[in-house]
């Protein structure tokens, strides 16, 4: 994709957090405005630097590290940073981005038919014991911190 249709797309789903943030959990715009701006600045470094650097990393790598190196304590902008993000609802972008791979599964079905049951099958398999590995490890570590 071209940069500027990353820059459409951020824009858009920009909107459709701040307005799921608005709706779903009565955050108001100005409070949202600033952080959902924070985190498409970052995406948008990011895909700046899997374009310039040789390495063929994916774009998430890239996001990810620089949202940890953002909010860092080391870091200048950390409290900036974190103050800004932390007035958006997880759920709020986790809502969006459902959303758009609903879409591309749509988009591509036709080809997941194609590969025949078995793939449905391993497809449970893995989400399920991805769930249920996260659901052990989950409660083991609330068990070490005598959280229950």
């Amino acid at each position: 994709m071209k940069f500027k249709e990353w820059v459409i797309l951020l824009g858009l789903v920009a909107i459709a957090i701040i307005t799921s943030n608005l709706i779903g959990y009565d955050i108001p715009v100005f409070d949202s405005f600033n952080g959902v701006l924070i985190l498409c600045g970052i995406a948008l470094i990011a895909v700046l630097l899997s374009k310039v650097i040789p390495l063929k990393l994916p774009i998430i790598l890239y996001c990810s590290l620089l949202g940890l190196l953002f909010a860092a304590p080391m870091s200048p902008v950390a409290d900036v940073v974190t103050e800004a993000t932390g007035k958006i609802e997880f759920k709020a972008p986790l809502t969006v981005v459902g959303a758009l791979a609903g879409i591309s599964i749509g988009a591509s079905f036709h080809q997941f038919r194609k590969q025949g049951w078995k793939m449905i099958v391993i497809a449970l398999v893995v989400m399920t014991s991805t769930y249920l590995g996260s659901v052990m490890i989950s409660q083991f570590v609330l068990k070490l911190t005598n959280a229950i």
